[in-house]
């Protein structure tokens, strides 16, 4: 039986209204309840009815988007450029949410097949090689266009518009070494994943331009996730010679980073700079004024459905387009060498 849209409400214990109000990304919406809906929509596996209905229609003029999280904001970012751009030229969207797990993507291609979608855009996991090949076959039999945002595959050639994370992670520790560090560390994330590979390889880049020794111990990966950049800032902290700065490669691991400080009462920049990737939203309450790096997710997101929807009109379907968008250096602070 499928699930309605008054099942997420009593699950999640608000009102259907609520739910609406979140499926449309309403603003009148708190945080709070926005990520409870969300996590209750998630394990209910909960497909909105339009979407069913045009499933069961087989349009031509729907996309599908895959992420490997709807909670993380970044992604979040994403969609709403491709929804924008979406909406102007007429397409219908389908949301598929995989959890950074490579069968659920898997399964998300399988329903792209299915269901006759025109194109698809996705944001690939961090995936088991273990399950490369199956994945593989599963890209090369849909016959329809894929476009990648924001994460690449190594090992299959696709379509996709990306970040400079190689600039990214380099502009970071030039940033900080221009600024007198050079005990720097740096808090990457799921090492199989393109975007920090890069990311390590632009830092390491960078010291070696200014004759900074890599230290392999101020080297730790932290999978993207806040519990464990939150442990490897104690640790940082609890060297004998620690960093004077610390490098967080994505928003959610930088809100491990300042958790960890804050309860250390380790203030930025005063007692240890600190330099992100991309906004965080509200951090400026708690005192922070955040230096990042902006992947400008937004921009990532209309770039890759403009792409898309160049290979519609495109006579050169096999012909691979790869765009690689800058990173933005916003700075406003953290990355000072004050008391250190």
């Amino acid at each position: 039986m499928a699930v309605t849209i008054d099942d997420i409400a009593k699950q999640a214990g608000v009102s259907s209204a609520t739910i609406s109000r979140v499926l449309n990304n309403s603003s009148y919406v708190k945080d709070e309840t926005k990520e409870k809906v969300l996590k209750v929509i998630e394990e209910m596996n909960y497909v909105p009815s339009a979407i069913a209905r045009s499933l069961s229609k087989r349009e031509t003029n729907t996309i599908g988007i895959i992420v490997p999280d709807i909670t993380n904001s970044y992604f979040g970012e994403i969609i709403k450029g491709i929804s924008k751009v979406a909406e102007e030229v007429g397409l219908n969207i389908i949301l598929f949410n995989t959890n950074n797990d490579v069968k659920s993507e898997i399964k998300a291609l399988d329903e792209v097949k299915k269901h006759r979608l025109k194109g698809v855009i996705m944001t690939p996991g961090f995936g088991d090689t273990e399950f490369q090949d199956i994945f593989t076959d599963m890209i090369n039999s849909i016959n329809i266009p894929i476009v990648l945002v924001s994460a690449d595959l190594n090992y299959i050639d696709l379509n996709g518009v990306f970040v400079d994370d190689i600039k990214g992670g380099y502009d970071a520790t030039n940033l900080l070494i221009n600024k007198g560090h050079n005990k720097i560390g740096i808090i990457t994330g799921i090492i199989s994943s393109s975007s920090a590979v890069n990311r390590l390889n632009g830092y390491k880049k960078a010291l070696i331009e200014n004759n900074i020794s890599i230290m392999d111990h101020y080297i730790k990966e932290g999978k993207f996730n806040l519990d464990k950049a939150y442990e490897i800032t104690k640790e940082f902290l609890d060297m004998t010679n620690p960093p004077t700065a610390i490098i967080s490669c994505s928003n959610r691991m930088t809100l491990g980073v300042i958790k960890a400080l804050f309860e250390r009462k380790k203030k930025i920049p005063k007692d240890i700079a600190l330099v992100g990737f991309n906004k965080i939203d509200l951090i400026d309450i708690v005192g922070i004024n955040l230096t990042y790096i902006e992947d400008s997710p937004i921009e990532l997101g209309q770039s890759s459905i403009r792409l898309l929807l160049e290979i519609f009109e495109s006579n050169e379907k096999n012909k691979i387009k790869r765009i690689k968008i800058p990173p933005k250096v916003i700075s406003n602070g953290s990355e000072d060498k004050v008391g250190q």
